[in-house]
């Protein structure tokens, strides 16, 4: 079996997410221990971290990896969706998954899997969590998928829970209210288990469910927001990351107090900061592709992300072009009112299929006030506006998986 056999096994065998979104959702963990049983519970036999939040959990998961492979530990990052290749997913001290354990993976397993057809991301995360025993790793930073509660990375007992921030997304899931969003969220706060929690946006509501579920399982809490922190320059240069930061830094605080013997000097947390994309291969977070023209990439896909970036916009020389599309489960109104009106518009769609015919995106659109052209597709989106920019700048986002296509096409 080669590589890309495979990947299409797992694609095609087991739903997945970004594809079909609710038909990809298991809900429970029925799949999760069993899976974990069969591989000899790997996730007991090294110590984690456990990130959650709606957004901002895959740049604090890439930066508090970087902070402790700086500080010479061993560790495993499992993280998702991928942009690129599914072995983003998958890493020890920023290396991807082999292809050939991939392989191995599906050739050894695949009799068992079938009997359970589990989901794509339950078969993921079992191979993550086996693949982190083999590799020895010290620490393992493990991202929550989808909410908290009751998404399969919850099996595991860390040294660290960690909640970014709440915000309205998946929905359909999660609750239509930031308390209920919030409740599935603190799912991942464990008895004992300290547990920090990045922003709260001033919403006293989603505040106490963190404080009361934190009180009732005897968990330490930290608010982020509510510390003082020194400034750390970092690789990541999104308007969101000032949050992301302090979160960061109240985690590594906690550590720090909780378990003397993890030892993370200033040094290190200096260098994690400012080496994360180098170091975990985190790709997507205002990224800068070329700067003649200026050309931004960023993964920012619901209404908590584009407060941040509809601002950072305006900092982008002009003309401004920007190359959108979106999912068909997202608020996709309520994000395109964030968006300037005196840019010029390239709708168009990701290459899966809960992507938004691009038809309909750019109806949408022009009901906001936005005006441009539609493309099939990202790359000829790209070409067109390369064609155009002149001395402006190009943005490219408004979905993970536009984002993907794009860096895909590069």
């Amino acid at each position: 079996m080669s590589y890309k056999d495979a990947i299409e096994y797992l694609y095609d065998s087991a739903p997945l997410f970004q594809n079909i979104g609710a038909g990809a959702y298991k809900e429970g963990l029925c799949n999760t221990y069993l899976l974990d049983g069969h591989f000899g519970n790997p996730h007991r036999k090294y110590k984690t971290i456990h990130v959650g939040g709606t957004n901002g959990k895959g740049s604090v998961s890439h930066t508090l990896a970087a902070i402790l492979q700086s500080a010479g530990y061993n560790v495993g990052l499992y993280t998702s969706p991928h942009l690129v290749d599914f072995r983003e997913r998958i890493r020890v001290n920023g290396k991807k998954i082999p292809k050939e354990r991939v392989v191995r993976f599906v050739e050894e397993e695949r009799s068992f899997l079938e009997t359970l057809h589990p989901s794509f991301f339950e078969v993921t995360t079992a191979l993550a969590f086996k693949y982190f025993e083999e590799a020895n790793v010290d620490i393992a930073v493990i991202e929550v998928g989808l909410g908290g509660r009751l998404d399969c990375t919850n099996i595991i007992l860390p040294l660290l829970s960690v909640i970014t921030n709440i915000s309205f997304d998946h929905t359909q899931f999660l609750g239509d209210t930031l308390e209920k969003i919030a409740c599935e969220k603190a799912g991942i706060i464990k008895p004992g288990i300290p547990v920090v929690i990045g922003e709260t946006n001033g919403n006293t509501e989603v505040r106490n469910v963190f404080a009361e579920t934190a009180d009732r399982l005897d968990s330490r809490i930290c608010f982020a927001d509510e510390q003082e922190h020194k400034h750390y320059e970092t690789e990541l240069k999104g308007y969101c990351q000032e949050h992301n930061t302090d979160t960061i830094l109240t985690a590594l605080a906690c550590l720090r107090e909780t378990y003397p013997e993890i030892v993370v000097s200033d040094d290190a947390v200096r260098y994690g900061f400012m080496h994360v994309c180098e170091m975990t291969g985190l790709m997507g977070r205002w990224q800068v592709i070329s700067k003649k023209p200026l050309v931004i990439c960023d993964t920012g896909h619901n209404v908590g992300g584009w407060k941040y970036i509809s601002r950072q916009l305006e900092t982008l020389p002009h003309p401004l072009h920007i190359i959108i599309g979106m999912v068909s489960d997202k608020d996709v109104a309520t994000v395109l009112k964030m968006l300037p009106a005196d840019a010029r518009y390239y709708f168009t769609q990701a290459s899966v299929k809960r992507a938004m015919p691009v038809g309909q995106f750019a109806l949408i659109a022009g009901q906001c006030g936005l005006s441009g052209n539609s493309f099939p597709d990202v790359a000829s989106a790209y070409a067109s506006a390369l064609r155009n920019v002149g001395e402006g700048s190009i943005f490219v986002g408004g979905s993970t998986f536009i984002v993907a296509d794009f860096l895909s096409h590069l």
